[in-house]
C-alpha cells in the first residue's frame, strides 16, 4: 500500500496549491477496445488523454495504466497504447484501482510522489473508486473532467460531483498541462505546444 504522508487539508486549500511534476502521477483508466465504442464523447476523451500522455512523457512523469479484465474486454486502445510502449498495463478485476495488490505495488515504487493525475473510464465507476482510493491512501487525486468518460452523460456528471465532494480537484486538461508547464518558453513548453494547437 501507498505509504505517502500527507495532511487532512480543506479542500481549498487542496485546490489552491500549484501541480508541481515532481510530485505527480498520471493514471490511465481502462481505455480498452471493447469498452471505448459506447462512451460519451469518447473522441475528446481519447484525445485529451493522448494530450496528457504526452505531456507526461515530455515531463517524464510516471504513468500506471490499467485494464479492466482484458481477455473479455480488450486491451488499451492502440491510439492511447501507442504512446506508452514502454509500459504494461495492470489488468484487474477489482473496479477501483486500489483494490488490486500489483496496482498498489505499482504506486508504492513511486514514493515521495503525492499527487494522482486521472484519466480514463469510466468516470462513475472505476475512475471514480479508483479516486476514492487514492484518497484514502493519503494522495492527492486531480481528474481532467474533460479526459474521463462514461456511457451516459448524467453518470459522467455524476461521477465528477462525487469524486469533487469526496476531495479530488476536478480540473481539464488544459488546465493540467499549463499549470505543469509553468511558463511559455522552456523546453517542455516548446515540444508540447505542437500537440497543443
Amino acid at each position: 500500500m501507498v505509504t505517502v504522508p500527507i495532511e487532512v487539508v480543506p479542500y481549498s486549500e487542496i485546490a489552491r496549491q500549484p501541480l508541481r511534476a515532481e510530485d505527480c502521477i498520471l493514471g490511465v483508466i481502462d481505455i480498452q477496445e471493447r469498452l471505448l465504442p459506447p462512451i460519451h464523447e469518447k473522441e475528446r476523451l481519447v484525445r485529451n488523454s493522448q494530450l496528457l500522455i504526452r505531456l507526461a512523457n515530455i515531463l517524464e512523469l510516471p504513468v500506471v495504466v490499467s485494464t479492466q479484465y482484458a481477455k473479455g474486454l480488450g486491451q488499451t486502445v492502440p491510439a492511447i497504447a501507442s504512446l506508452l510502449p514502454k509500459i504494461t498495463p495492470v489488468d484487474k478485476l477489482e473496479f477501483g484501482c486500489f483494490g488490486n495488490g500489483e496496482f498498489c505495488s505499482a504506486i508504492s515504487l513511486l514514493s515521495g510522489r503525492n499527487t494522482l493525475l486521472l484519466c480514463g473510464m469510466e468516470t462513475h465507476i472505476c475512475v471514480m473508486q479508483t479516486a476514492l482510493g487514492a484518497l484514502n491512501q493519503g494522495l492527492r487525486v486531480h481528474v481532467a473532467a474533460d479526459a474521463v468518460g462514461s456511457r451516459a452523460e448524467l453518470n459522467w456528471k455524476l461521477g465528477l460531483e462525487r469524486m469533487r465532494e469526496a476531495g479530488c480537484v476536478i480540473s481539464s486538461t488544459e488546465m493540467m498541462i499549463y499549470e505543469l508547464l509553468g511558463k511559455s518558453g522552456s523546453p517542455a513548453f516548446k515540444e508540447m505546444l505542437q500537440y497543443l494547437k
